[in-house]
C-alpha cells in the first residue's frame, strides 16, 4: 500500500459496516468456565467461542500449566531449532501422534503458522496448489507463500477438484481442505477428495481445526468420522485453542514429512517456541478429553437441542451438524443489529461480516459447547427468532 492518509480508509470501512473493533473480556461469571463473560460490566453468556468442550476455563490444564511453569519459566527463550525445545514439547508431540493415529507430531505456535508451513514446504513454483474455495485464509496465504499456482475448486465440488486434478501438463503438489468449515459448519467431502488426491499423486492436506476433539465415534475428528486413515490423509492439521482449550497447534504425519517440515517449514523454523507451560496445559486438556467423553457427547446433544428449538422459533439455519450453526441475515446492518439484539437480552453472539465471509452472506456464527445448559440454549434459540423477525426478510436466505 502506498503511503497514504489512514483516516478515509478507515472512515470508508465505517460506511461500509466492515470496520471491525475488539471487546474487552472483564472476567468470566462463573469460576471453572468460560461460557459466561463479563464484557462492559455485564454478564453474557457466550455463544461465539470455539471452546466445544468446555475446557479453556477447566483448573486441570490451568494447574497444569502453573506446575510446568514453577519448572521451566514462562516461555522458551528460542526456536525449536536452538534451544527452545523442551521436555513437555517432546511429551505433548509424542501424545497428539498417539491421538491422530500417526508416526508423529510437530508442533507450531499458531494454527496460521502450521497452515503456512505445510503449504509452503510441499509446494513450489511450477506446481499447483488446489483449495476448496472456502477453505481457511492460512490454506489460501501458505498456497501463495510456496510461489505454486494457486486454484480453488467450488465448495465441496468432487467433481470440480477431480477436473483440476486430471489437467494435463500441470502437476498437482497439494489438494487442501478444511475438515470443518468455520463459517458454515459443514464437513468436506473427506473420502471422496482423498481418493482423488490419491489418483493423482498429490499431498492430501485436511486442516481438522474445528473437528478435532468433536467429531467420530471417539473424537478424533472428521477423518476418524470419514473412517480415513493416515495413508488415506496423509497430512493433518489440528489447533490446540479449540476443543481442547489451550493454544498453538500440530501437524500429524509420517516421520519423513515431519522431518522435512523441520528443514522446510519457515513459520517453524524462524519463531519462538510455543511455552512448555502452554504445552504441559494442552497435554493435561487431551487426556481430560479422552477422559471424559461426555463432553463431546454435550456439545453435540446441544447442538442437536439449538437446531430443533430454532427452527420452531423460525430461525434459518443451515445444513450443518456440527456445534457451529450460523445463521444467515444477508447484509452487515442486519448482522450488527441481530447482534445488538441478542446482546441485549444477554447472549454474546458476533456478527460475520466480509471479508469473512463474501458480501451478502453476513450471519450471526452461534457455537455450541459443553459448558453451555439447555436453558441458556433454549433461551438463546427464542431470542435469535425474535432478532430474525425484527430484522426483516434478509434472514431468510440459505446459508451457502
Amino acid at each position: 500500500m502506498q503511503r497514504q492518509p489512514l483516516e478515509p480508509l478507515l472512515a470508508q470501512l465505517e460506511r461500509e459496516q466492515r470496520r471491525r473493533s475488539r471487546r474487552t473480556v472483564e472476567g468470566y461469571a462463573r469460576a471453572g468456565s468460560h461460557a459466561e463473560l463479563i464484557i462492559a460490566g455485564r454478564r453474557l453468556v457466550d455463544f461465539s467461542s470455539n471452546d466445544y468442550l468446555g475446557l479453556a476455563g477447566h483448573p486441570g490444564p490451568a494447574a497444569a500449566m502453573a506446575q510446568c511453569a514453577a519448572r521451566t519459566g514462562a516461555g522458551s527463550g528460542a526456536s525449536h531449532l536452538i534451544s527452545g525445545h523442551g521436555a513437555e514439547h517432546d511429551a505433548l508431540e509424542e501424545a497428539l501422534a498417539a491421538y491422530t493415529g500417526r508416526e508423529r507430531a510437530l508442533l507450531f505456535s499458531t494454527g496460521y503458522m502450521a497452515n503456512l508451513g505445510v503449504m509452503s514446504a510441499l509446494g513450489g513454483p511450477g506446481e499447483r496448489v488446489l483449495l476448496d474455495r472456502l477453505s481457511h485464509a492460512s490454506l489460501i496465504d501458505g498456497a501463495k507463500l510456496s510461489g505454486a499456482r494457486l486454484r480453488r475448486f467450488a465448495h465441496a465440488d468432487v467433481a470440480a477438484a477431480e477436473r483440476l486434478l486430471g489437467t494435463i501438463g500441470h502437476p498437482t503438489a497439494v489438494l487442501a481442505t478444511d475438515g470443518v468449515f468455520s463459517m458454515d459448519g459443514d464437513v468436506a467431502p473427506l473420502a471422496a477428495l482423498a481418493q482423488a488426491a490419491r489418483a493423482h499423486e498429490a499431498w492430501f492436506v485436511v486442516d481438522d481445526a474445528h473437528g478435532l476433539g468433536v467429531l467420530g465415534p471417539t473424537g478424533r475428528g472428521a477423518l476418524e468420522a470419514a473412517g480415513l486413515s493416515a495413508e488415506e490423509v496423509p497430512v493433518l492439521v489440528g489447533t490446540l485453542g479449540k476443543a481442547f482449550g489451550s493454544f498453538g497447534a500440530f501437524v500429524a504425519g509420517s516421520a519423513a514429512l515431519i522431518d522435512l517440515l523441520v528443514q522446510k517449514a519457515r513459520p517453524y523454523v524462524y519463531t519462538t517456541a510455543l511455552p512448555q507451560p502452554v504445552a504441559a496445559a494442552t497435554r493435561a486438556a487431551l487426556e481430560l478429553a479422552q477422559r471424559e467423553p461426555w463432553r463431546r457427547e454435550r456439545a453435540l446433544e446441544l447442538t442437536a437441542r439449538f437446531r430443533a428449538a430454532a427452527a420452531a422459533a423460525g430461525v434459518p439455519l443451515s445444513d450443518s451438524s456440527t456445534p457451529i450453526q450460523p445463521i444467515p441475515l444477508g447484509s452487515a446492518h442486519a448482522a450488527l443489529e441481530a447482534q445488538r439484539a441478542v446482546a441485549d437480552a444477554g447472549f454474546w453472539v458476533v456478527a460475520i461480516r466480509a471479508p469473512t465471509v463474501p458480501a451478502g452472506q453476513e450471519r450471526l456464527r452461534v457455537t455450541l459447547t459443553a459448558a453451555h445448559t439447555e436453558a441458556q440454549v433454549d433461551a438463546l434459540a427464542e431470542t435469535l427468532g425474535r432478532a430474525c423477525r425484527f430484522a426483516g426478510t434478509a434472514c431468510g436466505a440459505a446459508s451457502p
